[in-house]
């Protein structure tokens, strides 16, 4: 009998999936005994042409992280979604946008200034851009065009599953490869993480308080956290009741708060409002003067709240862009 073909591919994304997956470490042998890896573009020579080649459906799944931000990458996610049965949107970029998706926050010129223009040390006078195509001497050179904003995956292509995280924890991997194999995968749509708070498997959590009241919030590097105490019971801003489990959590772990990747809970139709509304029901402020002061200390509420999920949010981008 064969083994099923499977796929790895990242659009938009930092490569951090491309590493959960060699966090697998002893497993990703049997990993590699079970399945016949047949595009893993990161790890091994193939190329588009070896995809294309594929029958429609020839492979079983396809792993897909990143969020979508050029045509290139809108042309790959559409020919994976041709050649496997099933996609995963395989990290928290493909699952919500990801860190990269704080780019719709700008117009695509925008970006494009503040790379070619005000980056530090850029001397570009003639405020030159990349060019789609360029006529030269050795045939013409194509480069992918930048689309105007950033999609999650599900806004491009229809997904199967959804793995959360940045990246997507070794223990999550495992047992979404190990329901693949064994055909025990739960109805499609469905996110492969427990259907939980991160607050449910936090190691503070006996820690915190009935009632949360302070006046306003600290950032990290402003107090030395007490690593046995529920953090933002000390007034740092954690996203754990509002981010779902499966993590393990290590950052607070780590002493530092939960920012958010592994998304949101079943049902929660914006994340980040969903935090900032948990958020100021533990601020102990009852006008607009106290509140600022409250605030004060979350200089950029969009990278908070919004840090892995702007594309899936009911804002998704600024007005404009």
């Amino acid at each position: 009998m064969s083994k099923p073909k499977v796929g790895f591919y990242w659009c938009a994304s930092c490569g951090g999936c491309e590493e959960a997956i060699v966090d697998l470490a002893a497993d990703i042998l049997g990993v590699v005994a079970a399945v016949d890896i047949v595009f893993w573009p990161c790890a091994m020579d193939f190329k588009r042409a070896d995809v294309e080649a594929m029958a429609d459906g020839e492979m079983a799944v396809c792993f897909v992280n990143g969020a979508v931000r050029t045509s290139e990458q809108l042309e790959m996610a559409e020919l994976l979604r041709r050649k496997a049965g099933l996609i995963v949107a395989f990290g928290s970029c493909a699952h919500t946008g990801g860190i990269p998706g704080l780019a719709n926050l700008y117009s695509r010129e925008g970006v494009l200034a503040a790379a070619y223009d005000a980056a530090f040390a850029t001397v570009n006078p003639e405020g030159m851009r990349p060019q789609t195509e360029y006529a030269a001497p050795e045939g013409t050179v194509t480069l992918p065009e930048l689309h105007e904003t950033v999609k999650k995956l599900d806004q491009v292509i229809p997904v199967e599953y959804y793995l959360p995280g940045c990246p997507p924890p070794v223990k999550l991997i495992t047992g979404a490869l190990g329901a693949i194999l064994e055909g025990t995968l739960p109805p499609k749509g469905s996110i492969l993480a427990p259907e939980i708070a991160l607050c449910s498997e936090c190691p503070r959590k006996d820690s915190k308080p009935e009632k949360l009241d302070f006046t306003a919030f600290k950032r990290p590097h402003q107090i030395i956290a007490d690593p046995a105490l529920c953090l933002l019971a000390q007034g740092l801003l954690c996203l754990g009741p509002s981010t779902r489990a499966g993590c393990d959590a290590p950052c607070i772990t780590g002493n530092m708060p939960c920012t958010g990747c592994g998304g949101p809970l079943e049902g929660t139709k914006d994340l980040g409002t969903n935090a900032l509304s948990a958020a100021a029901s533990v601020l102990e402020a009852t006008d607009e003067a106290s509140i600022a002061v409250g605030l004060a200390e979350v200089p950029d509420p969009a990278g908070a709240f919004y840090r892995y999920s702007l594309p899936a949010s009911l804002l998704y981008a600024k007005k404009g862009s």
